[in-house]
């Protein structure tokens, strides 16, 4: 019999009933909801007195016994990848350069830096990708993966920071010791550390930039929801659109689901120093929007420290 645990009590008899209930009682509605949707795709419906079949009759599906269909969607999915492969090299690029510029000893070197990125953070892709695509006249594809550099290579930068801020001050000391100066022993020493103990958590981020690459449907970009949806679905009619959301969406599934087992695999890879960790193993799930959180609060919590212990060395050398 396992000891109890020390945070909560250990269920009893109603507990565990009303518990049981409970999850009966959500089982049958997610049943009866996915009935209901599937019942209301499935029934004919009238569009302008004429009677169209349901979502799921052949008639809606045969588009995709016509090879040129098979040839749109896959320049749609190949510039789809080809600007999230631009972006992800530019976005590591640029969060290498901010991540050094924001751990920085010199202060008009941090500063702006830590204000700029606030900036690139707090602003939306979207008005982004309008802004470089209206002002700088860069054409849809630049538009994109510029803005995609500037956003996701903001948030690298904040987890490569984290990383640094997690090392042991020992890497550092030893560093120094052997005679590197501090700029030396960051770049020598810290950062292939911390860029390998975050790279799952960047994989992570990059899965999130592949998705963003679908907001250039908006700025006019061939990317695959707007080849998809957008241009075959003006050339077949409406009767297709349905069946093409759901060949878009399979392909975003297959290609994100994917990476971010990359991710995790990664994760459970570095975690054990090279020899992949069993499943159940203590990892941290880098797909999870919270790691990024903790990174960045692991990242600001090492910079406190840091001042604070600067204000007390200026207080001692002061007396």
């Amino acid at each position: 019999m396992s000891a109890p645990s020390v945070l909560f009590d250990v269920p009893g008899p109603r507990a565990r009933r009303v518990s049981l209930i409970a999850s009966i009682v959500a089982a049958v509605l997610i049943i009866a909801g996915a009935a209901w949707v599937i019942t209301t795709l499935a029934a004919p419906r009238d569009s302008g007195g004429i009677t169209l079949p349901g979502m799921f009759d052949g008639s809606r599906w045969n588009i995709f016994t016509d090879p040129e269909v098979w040839g749109a969607i896959g320049r749609g999915v190949v510039a789809t990848l080809q600007a999230a492969a631009v972006a992800a090299v530019g976005a590591i690029i640029l969060g290498i350069v901010f991540s050094l510029l924001r751990s920085s000893l010199i202060a008009w070197v941090r500063v702006p830096t830590a204000w700029l990125l606030e900036f690139l953070r707090g602003m939306p892709v979207l008005l982004m990708m309008l802004f470089i695509l209206l002002v700088a006249s860069t054409g849809a594809f630049w538009a994109v993966v510029i803005a995609l550099v500037l956003y996701n290579g903001a948030l690298i930068g904040e987890i490569l920071r984290a990383g640094l801020a997690a090392l042991p001050r020992g890497q550092r000391e030893a560093a120094l010791s052997v005679g590197m100066r501090e700029s030396q022993s960051k770049i020598l020493v810290e950062f292939p550390q911390a860029f390998r103990q975050m790279l799952p958590i960047i994989v992570a981020q990059l899965v999130v930039l592949l998705k963003d690459t679908s907001l250039g449907f908006i700025v006019g970009y061939n990317e695959i929801i707007r080849t998809n949806i957008n241009n075959l679905g003006s050339f077949y009619g409406n009767r297709y659109l349905f069946s093409l959301f759901v060949v878009t969406l399979v392909i975003y599934l297959a290609i994100n689901l994917t990476l971010s087992w990359f991710a995790r695999w990664l994760a459970r890879r570095t975690a054990s120093g090279g020899k992949t960790v069993k499943r159940g193993g203590k990892a941290v799930d880098p797909t999870n929007p919270a790691a990024i959180l903790e990174a960045k609060a692991r990242a600001d919590e090492a910079d406190r420290l840091a001042a604070n212990r600067g204000l007390g060395a200026h207080d001692g050398t002061a007396h």
